[in-house]
């Protein structure tokens, strides 16, 4: 599994990677394992304000349907428009062209309170069972 560096992680597997005052939020690549294939993606408007640990949508695999959680709090700037037409992005790619949202963060120390990849590679061991 490949978990970049240069992102933080929540314990409901979204990463968010920072640029600025911007966060692109996304599931992370154990997450999309997880889940199988995925068939459809719901998300938020454009200009939808997300407290931390807001639903910010849903994702639909073969497997089941799961709710997404915002890692931070902010306003929706973008969304990513290409999962309507292509949601396995999220699966072929979940750290690049699956990206979810992207957003202006409130308060960007929550991003701190995020793990490291090194953390959110332990969580997932430990969550696994392996």
């Amino acid at each position: 599994m490949t978990t970049p560096e240069d992102s933080r992680y929540a314990k409901s597997h979204e990463y968010v990677h920072m640029e600025g005052d911007i966060g692109t939020i996304g599931i992370t690549d154990y997450a999309q394992k997880e889940l199988g294939d995925v068939v459809f993606v719901e998300l938020p408007q454009v200009g939808a304000q997300l407290e931390l640990g807001d639903e910010l949508g849903s994702i639909e695999s073969v497997k089941a349907v799961s709710e997404l959680f915002s890692p931070v709090t902010g306003e929706v700037i973008e969304v990513n428009e290409a999962l309507a037409d292509k949601p396995e992005l999220v699966n072929t790619d979940p750290y690049g062209d699956g990206w979810m949202v992207r957003i202006r963060l409130a308060a960007r120390d929550e991003v701190d309170e995020l793990m490291s990849a090194e953390e959110y590679e332990d969580y997932t061991k430990h969550e696994s069972g392996s």
